[in-house]
């Protein structure tokens, strides 16, 4: 029997999934490298933090901001830097990765966050330092250079998420389900057609519930629709991430927890309206065009208002994730631009 079409292009999609980008970029990152020290650090009552170096020791501080929130640091996050001239500082937040206590939203929030960041400083004796992430990793960069502008000598931002309610709703209620009408159907799955009104309150109730069945059934299938959608082109290795129980459990319940709060931010869009503050804080915003996680609009508001000292860098041919090659390219050239500040 004669193969459908559609089975065709899988197989030609599946054969070259390694292809992420339209275009030849020169730049690739570093080679991998170890953590020279790692440390943990009581941050509260209830939380304490994995904190881990690499790179130089004596080199210039640069403090990686992971995504989510509750996606965790990677060891991946070491190569968009120079390890001879930077000292490299990556954190797990709290309730995820090598954090305790797991997957824990009582005393999780933006502010405590920052302060968090504030206190990995002090520990490290620290002035100021460069200030990397993606995703919300950027939310979290913008909320802490906001807050404590003069420790911050530059920003190197990309996917911007400001997580205002127009960017919870385009991906999570109405709008990448128009590009991405296949994944979203397996994400609405969990929750019935009565609930889908609100599909993020929906979710909160499940993944907050006593069931822990329902509660993985239903991180799992929240975390693969954001790994499913994260790429130009959908990467099977990437949705598998979705289907381990234990990260898409720390990522779905502490995401949704952030978002049913609005941020915990004073007002919607504050992220944006107090960018201001950054205007004398040079920085790099690397922005994929067709970003379905973390729409192009939001880079552009930012750019708008933060004015001359940022760039906006916008990657013809990549959507959201960190490791397509035109938005590696951007971020190690950003990274190598300030290494001499």
């Amino acid at each position: 029997m004669t193969k459908k079409i559609s089975e065709q292009v899988q197989e030609l999609q599946e054969a070259q999934s390694t292809k992420t980008n339209v275009l030849s970029y020169p730049r690739s990152l570093y080679p991998p490298i170890e953590a020279y020290k790692t440390q943990r650090l009581k941050v509260s009552d209830i939380h304490e933090i994995y904190i881990e170096e690499s790179g130089n020791p004596t080199g210039k501080p640069v403090i990686v901001l992971h995504g989510g929130p509750g996606g965790g640091s990677e060891p991946m996050y070491r190569q968009y830097f120079d390890p001879v001239v930077y000292r490299i500082i990556q954190f797990d937040q709290r309730g995820c990765g090598k954090s305790t206590p797991f997957a824990c939203l009582e005393d999780n929030n933006t502010w405590a966050l920052v302060e968090d960041i504030e206190k990995i400083r002090v520990l490290l004796g620290i002035d100021n330092w460069v200030v990397f992430g993606g995703s919300w990793g950027s939310t979290l960069s913008l909320a802490y250079a906001e807050t404590h502008p003069s420790r911050v000598k530059a920003l190197v931002l990309r996917g911007i998420f400001t997580l205002r309610r127009e960017e919870l709703i385009f991906f999570y209620q109405s709008g990448a389900s128009f590009l991405f009408a296949d994944y979203f159907d397996e994400y609405l799955k969990p929750i019935p057609p009565a609930e889908r009104g609100d599909i993020i309150s929906a979710y909160h109730r499940r993944l907050t519930g006593t069931d822990e069945k329902i509660k993985q059934e239903a991180a799992n299938a929240w975390t693969t629709w954001e790994m499913a959608t994260s790429r130009l082109m959908v990467d099977k290795h990437k949705i598998a991430r979705g289907e381990d129980p234990m990260f898409a459990l720390a990522f779905a319940r502490i995401e949704n927890h952030y978002f049913v709060n609005a941020g915990f931010f004073r007002e919607d869009g504050q992220l944006i309206n107090d960018a201001h503050i950054l205007k004398n804080i040079p920085g790099v915003i690397v922005q994929g065009r067709y970003d379905v996680v973390c729409p192009m609009k939001s880079a552009w508001d930012l750019k708008k208002v933060w004015g001359d000292n940022a760039d906006l860098v916008i990657i013809p041919d990549s959507g959201h994730s960190c490791s397509e090659n035109g938005i590696i390219h951007a971020l190690v050239e950003a990274c190598d631009q300030y290494k001499h500040l």
